[in-house]
């Protein structure tokens, strides 16, 4: 554990987060560029909002549990300005991409860019004392509350009349934003819950209605009582995204002490990486049928950096939880397939896209959707297990 804590560390601070500062700042007109070539290169000017809040959170928490470093609150502030600035529109909801100045280009029928902007001004009014940050944070929470659970509210994907459907989706990301509030701000009671309660109710939900231990797997997407729709969506599986909401449920049963979230996520973790690990090529499918049956997104079997990421965290704290040797060898099975896949030591950072068998199908080393986030936080999250677990946050630089 010593010698995986180690690289971490050492990956995050002396590797991944240099590349951003160095090359995805805009200090001209504030925030981060994210879509960079191989080398570092901005290869498109525009920003996606919601990874000014992914950013600005990373490089916050940074901050406020590793080091007091100027140059990751300078670059949580930036983001933050922008966000202020440029990321809402006149009805109060955030777009999805704007221009490097700020003009408005996509608005996303979903609220993650109002998630996202709610961690990062959590940890930004954390650590500065920032009321403003701390009122956003409430704000931004608040709407995203809003528009997922409100029924009629977010355009449905298909025709509610004809074929009814919610998915797991808002239930996890809600689940760690509610988790990242508390942490920094206290567990706030907002919209009628407080953050603990929030969670509690959706991991319920999961529990209930995408969880089917009959077909062990935990679905995507479910008619509106948890029944399986027989329809593409339907029986669509994204092992990386389970993967994901499996040790967001086991780091709340950790902290609170309830034993029987560690087992559900554990379960999920355990049904999601035999549907997930490639046997033949090593790495997490992106999508899987739970029937078996042919997918039709052409991308099914490509190994994407985040779900890797997200295999990495939960096999760890798997090996925390359970003292099974199943999850020694699953963490040792995916931090070996991705450092030597995924990782880049002639540029740094960490490829985005690979082929099922590891090969790179882009240089990129960010776009719309890869940041600063899934491969730091999982960097960070892991040194954090390896030296001293969950509870309070050692300092990574030093292992102290």
């Amino acid at each position: 554990m010593e010698e995986f804590g180690d690289l971490y560390r050492r990956t995050l601070l002396d590797d991944v987060m240099p590349f951003w500062l160095r090359h995805g700042m805009d200090v001209e007109q504030g925030g981060i560029f994210t879509a960079l070539d191989r080398a570092g290169a901005v290869i498109d000017t525009d920003k996606a909002i919601w990874m000014q809040g992914r950013a600005a959170w990373m490089f916050g928490t940074l901050y406020r549990t590793v080091e007091k470093r100027g140059e990751w609150l300078d670059a949580a502030h930036s983001c933050i300005e922008f966000l202020r600035r440029h990321g809402e529109s006149p009805e109060g909801k955030m777009y999805f991409t704007v221009t490097r100045e700020g003009q408005p280009l996509r608005m996303r029928r979903y609220v993650y860019s109002e998630s996202f902007a709610s961690i990062a001004n959590a940890v930004y009014a954390n650590v500065t004392g920032d009321e403003r940050a701390r009122a956003d944070a409430i704000r931004h929470f608040a709407t995203y509350l809003y528009h997922s659970f409100t029924p009629g509210v977010m355009p449905a994907k298909t025709d509610p009349g004809t074929r009814p459907a919610k998915g797991v989706g808002p239930l996890m990301i809600g689940i760690v934003t509610a988790q990242e509030i508390r942490e920094n701000l206290g567990d706030l009671t907002i919209s009628g819950k407080t953050c603990s309660e929030w969670i509690a109710g959706w991991i319920a939900e999961i529990a209930r209605d995408f969880l089917k231990p009959d077909l062990e797997a935990l679905l995507e997407t479910v008619s509106p009582d948890g029944g399986l729709s027989d329809h593409f969506d339907g029986r669509l599986l994204n092992p990386g995204h389970a993967i994901e909401a499996a040790w967001f449920i086991m780091h709340e049963g950790r902290l609170r002490g309830e034993r029987a979230w560690c087992d559900l996520g554990l379960t999920i973790l355990d049904w999601m990486w035999k549907r997930g690990w490639d046997e033949e090529f090593g790495g997490i499918f992106y999508f899987r049928d739970v029937h078996g049956r042919p997918i039709q997104e052409y991308w099914h079997d490509m190994k994407f950096w985040w779900p890797q990421n997200e295999a990495l965290i939960a096999t760890l704290l798997a090996r925390k939880l359970d003292d099974r040797p199943i999850w020694k060898e699953r963490h040792r099975l995916v931090h070996d397939w991705s450092f030597r896949h995924l990782a880049d030591p002639e540029f740094g950072e960490w490829f985005g896209y690979l082929h099922r068998d590891g090969t790179p199908s882009s240089t990129l080393k960010g776009n719309m959707w890869k940041g600063p986030f899934h491969l730091p936080r999982a960097l960070w999250y892991c040194s954090r297990l390896c030296a001293h677990g969950v509870g309070s946050p050692p300092d990574l630089s030093t292992g102290e």
